[in-house]
């Protein structure tokens, strides 16, 4: 008496079907093992570091929280008191930049004058709300600038917008004004005469 073919068909077909689903559940466990020794393997002999954060750019400081979903416009303006006989200007108008990260401007000034003069640069930020959260890091602001007559110097500020700025604020300007300090000024050394000059009747 012969089997029936249906049966050893279903069967068969079981036991296929045991086999798939054991192989899939070992290619499932095998794939999940893979990623731990995949990561010894390029963290620890390659040197690789596989954090998304790796690939950021550093804050300015420790512990900066980093807006990466944000960008605020920055402007630049820069005027001269009318004692100053110098020429101040920034080099760039605007900036892009992102809260959180320390970016860097530059302006130039020159002494159109006949003599060395010593200039205090004075620093705005505007809209007023967002003064305390503007910080320069590095400014030519925060120290007296010495041009000799005719120089020329490029002054760099260093600054970064503050994460909390508030979401209403797109856009903020600062603003430079050079006064002449006219008792710094008053101490410079006489300049050197030619001999020429020294001499003439």
């Amino acid at each position: 008496m012969s089997a029936d073919p249906g049966k050893v068909d279903a069967g068969a077909q079981r036991s296929t079907l045991r086999r798939i689903a054991l192989v899939a559940a070992g290619s499932f466990v095998f794939a999940f093992s893979m990623v731990p020794m995949y990561r010894v393997a390029c963290e620890q002999v390659f040197g690789i570091k596989l954090d998304a954060q790796a690939a950021e750019p550093a804050p300015a400081a420790a512990g900066a929280v980093v807006d990466g979903a944000r960008t605020v416009r920055v402007n630049f303006d820069g005027t001269v008191n009318s004692k100053l006989p110098w020429e101040f200007k920034p080099l760039q108008l605007t900036l892009e930049v992102v809260p959180g990260r320390q970016y860097e401007a530059q302006y130039v000034a020159r002494n159109i004058g006949d003599t060395a003069n010593v200039g205090k640069a004075a620093p705005s930020v505007a809209p007023s709300q967002a003064s305390g959260y503007f910080e320069k890091t590095e400014c030519f602001c925060f120290t007296q600038q010495v041009l000799a007559a005719g120089e020329q110097r490029v002054m760099p500020v260093r600054f970064v917008v503050d994460p909390d700025l508030p979401a209403d604020v797109a856009a903020v300007t600062l603003s430079y004004t050079f006064f002449l300090d006219e008792a710094a000024t008053a101490q410079l050394p006489a300049p050197v005469l030619p001999a020429t000059a020294r001499t003439a009747p």
